[in-house]
């Protein structure tokens, strides 16, 4: 657990430590310190990316060859964690975290050059359009339809819940080209310009008041064919790899971030310290195993991303609650600078993450998805 006893990752870790403290801007952090969701807007996250891009490290989890620093796993759990404990802003997940693995993986040499700079840089903005009114958890249900034309595609239909599609210039998007078959042998993975004509975005608002999440309605949208990533009708493959990427990664570091500072406010009875104590323990097993999937020591990986996506969100939502029960009545309330930033955010980050373990393949799903690994 404790990666620090090497020498080398000590001095990695003060690098990290010593750059975060010279690069990281004040008004970035106090931002940051007040987000109620993990998707930071990208007046936040993109000056950050930036910055971190002039010194390569906007990418830590990419390989050297595409444009990443060459980290191993060690180096990039503790970027993560010297990152959360800074509270520097999350960066957008969509272009950087989930596409661009997908098309390092699938995509040809002409999309890699293409796409990979433009994510790095932020010059795209990237949204996910797999959801649809009727194809949430059963995702194999979607209808959006695609209908070869010439080299074109043409899409009619809608995509709901999707993140960030106001501020996004890019989608990646799972759509329909055959009903031949079982539903998952009809779909593909497409990449598609949100300029099209015939795309609108409509806002949905969330119980917390952000406007997060919208509607995007296809009418007669024309996309390349050049665009798809993988063969047609082969999209599930597709979508499943990058599934691993949204589910699975490094929860521990933020979360004991946030739970650290819960506990350093003053005025927590011994139910709310008890709380604390348990959840501390909680997020060290999660970090264990974090750590275990980092380093390769057995396991499949859908495996671990199912089961971090369960701990992690889990986690989360017991977190929320513990800040909210803290908070009390000053919650609700406009932070009046004695409040602090982590309690004047309690209630809307108590709603905006309900949906935590909803997404990304509800809980429910992820628990059967373990069973039968497990069990064969």
């Amino acid at each position: 657990m404790d990666m620090l006893n090497d020498p080398e990752l000590a001095a990695f870790r003060d690098e990290i430590r010593t750059f975060l403290s010279e690069h990281l801007p004040d008004e970035l952090h106090r931002a940051a310190s007040r987000a109620t969701s993990v998707f930071m807007d990208p007046a936040v996250s993109l000056p950050w990316q930036r910055i971190l891009n002039a010194r390569g490290w906007a990418a830590p989890d990419w390989p050297e060859a595409f444009g990443g620093p060459g980290w191993n796993e060690a180096q990039r759990y503790i970027f993560a964690a010297e990152c959360a404990r800074a509270g520097a802003p999350n960066l957008a997940p969509m272009g950087l975290k989930m596409v661009a693995p997908v098309i390092m993986h699938y995509g040809s040499p002409d999309q890699q050059a293409h796409y990979l700079p433009r994510i790095l840089s932020g010059e795209d903005y990237w949204c996910q359009g797999f959801s649809e009114p009727g194809a949430g958890s059963d995702l194999a249900a979607l209808q959006l339809r695609a209908t070869p034309d010439g080299s074109d595609y043409i899409l009619n239909g809608s995509k709901i819940w999707t993140t960030h599609a106001h501020f996004a210039n890019r989608m990646f998007c799972l759509v329909r080209t055959s009903n031949e078959g079982k539903p998952q042998a009809g779909i593909s993975f497409l990449l598609l310009d949100m300029t099209s004509p015939g795309i609108t975005v409509e806002p949905i608002r969330t119980l917390a008041g952000d406007h997060e999440l919208n509607q995007v309605f296809f009418d007669d949208v024309r996309v390349p064919q050049a665009n798809r990533l993988g063969a047609e009708n082969e999209g599930w493959s597709v979508a499943k790899h990058l599934l691993t990427f949204e589910r699975g990664g490094k929860y521990a570091p933020g979360l004991i971030g946030r739970l650290e500072r819960l506990r350093a406010q003053a005025g927590l009875d011994a139910v709310q310290r008890a709380r604390a104590t348990r959840e501390a323990i909680n997020l060290r097993a999660l970090q264990a195993l974090e750590i275990k999937a980092m380093r390769g020591l057995g396991g499949s990986t859908a495996l671990y991303a199912s089961a971090l996506k369960i701990m992690g969100t889990d986690s989360a939502q017991r977190i929320d609650s513990l800040a909210c029960d803290i908070a009390g009545h000053a919650a609700w309330a406009e932070a009046d600078g004695q409040t602090s930033a982590e309690l004047a955010i309690a209630v809307p980050r108590y709603l905006n993450d309900r949906a935590a373990s909803i997404y990304a393949g509800s809980n429910e799903i992820q628990r059967d998805l373990v069973a039968r690994i497990l069990l064969g």
